[in-house]
């Protein structure tokens, strides 16, 4: 017998029976809300060009990376091609190429596979499903309010619990450099990286002693929010400010929201607003979006994406589907119209099958379910 793995590289497993009915559920589920909403359901295809998916996203504080991407070359273009690590980027692809007519705001949403050639060391896996939502070609408070709460909404259809959303602001440091705390670009680097590490004295050895406010600007909405306006005496995050307030009173309490002005991992590309959701019982995050601009067309757009295979992987195989075992000779009629209103049939194939062992739960008997041992 092969040992299990050699079976699969690492990082990557094969979804067994109820997982992926589980996974399919909340796939369905977390569609079927943004369907609801108005977003339609686009497929992009697994490889494209190298160029295309990793240069697509802009104005954020670096674009997706290459490196990132399992890549290969294309026999018929002898063009370089890249199996997709975010679906992200595919979607302004087709915003600005196939529906560069279509009348905005643009609401799209996907799903599907995406790959990576190296996890990070708390998640180790290097295949996801990928599922969100984007809207393009508005940049407003409104625009990112039904971002978030279209996110919220979905997760919990999903079956998430416990919801939370964490609000970031990815250019912050750029935005009060220009005037507010002057810094030139080799100090606002440098300060990034600190305020990243949640450093104070590194942050004051790299000239940014202006900036430890924000360190502590974090935590419940309310009070960070404050925090931040005592940080802000010159006005520059005033806009931010009041359009973080705005998306959280849309929440309201269907969600626990806080803030981490300074948050910068996960937001390669984002612009001035990002967002991570997370949900009860589930290591790590469960979504994560923002705003960004999609290069070429240079047109804003807001967006998310749910790792529901991560969710699923949490709340394990949930209650065991009701399963109807189906007798040779049995009525067809009968089993199709039990199908329909959502029984699951297993037909008998041979004599001497064990019928529990196969996992039913009811067998059929004259046109009507009788539970097994009955």
């Amino acid at each position: 017998m092969m040992q299990q793995d050699d079976l699969l590289p690492e990082g990557l497993q094969d979804c067994l029976p109820a997982e992926a009915a589980q996974i399919t559920r909340a796939m369905r589920a977390a569609l079927d809300v943004m369907d609801a909403h108005g977003y339609d359901l686009v497929r992009p295809p697994l490889v494209e060009f190298e160029k295309s998916l990793a240069g697509r996203m802009a104005s954020g504080p670096g674009d997706v990376s290459p490196r990132r991407m399992f890549r290969f070359v294309d026999p018929s273009s002898l063009r370089t091609l890249a199996l997709r690590s975010d679906m992200t980027p595919q979607i302004g692809r087709i915003a600005a190429t196939s529906m560069a007519n279509a009348p905005r705001p643009l609401r799209l949403c996907y799903c599907g596979e995406t790959a990576v050639i190296r996890a990070d060391q708390l998640d180790p896996a290097r295949q996801r499903l990928q599922l969100g939502a984007e809207l393009i070609g508005a940049d407003t408070v409104n625009a990112a309010s039904e971002i978030v709460a279209l996110s919220v909404e979905a997760l919990a259809a999903a079956g998430a619990t416990g919801l939370s959303v964490d609000f970031t602001l990815p250019d912050l440091v750029d935005t009060l450099a220009q005037q507010a705390m002057p810094l030139d670009d080799e100090a606002r680097e440098a300060v990034r990286r600190e305020l990243d590490a949640k450093d104070a004295g590194g942050l004051k050895s790299a000239g940014g002693e202006a900036y430890l406010p924000l360190l502590y600007a974090a935590g419940p909405i309310a009070e960070a929010l404050d925090k931040l306006r005592a940080v802000d005496a010159g006005g520059a995050l005033a806009s931010r400010i009041g359009g973080i307030e705005e998306i959280a009173r849309r929440i309201g309490k269907r969600a626990r929201i806080t803030l981490d002005p300074t948050e910068r991992h996960g937001f390669e590309y984002q612009s001035w607003f990002g967002f991570t959701l997370y949900a009860d019982g589930v290591r790590g995050a469960v979504g994560r979006g923002g705003t960004y601009v999609i290069k070429g067309s240079d047109e804003p757009a807001t967006g998310f994406t749910l790792f529901l295979d991560r969710l699923a992987s949490s709340t394990g195989e949930g209650q065991a589907a009701q399963m109807l075992y189906l007798p040779l000779g049995h009525d067809e009629g009968a089993a199709a119209r039990l199908r329909a209103i959502g029984w699951r049939t297993l037909a008998q194939l041979s004599e001497g099958e064990d019928a529990r062992e196969l996992g039913c739960t009811h067998r059929l008997k004259g046109g009507e379910t009788v539970p097994l041992g009955s």
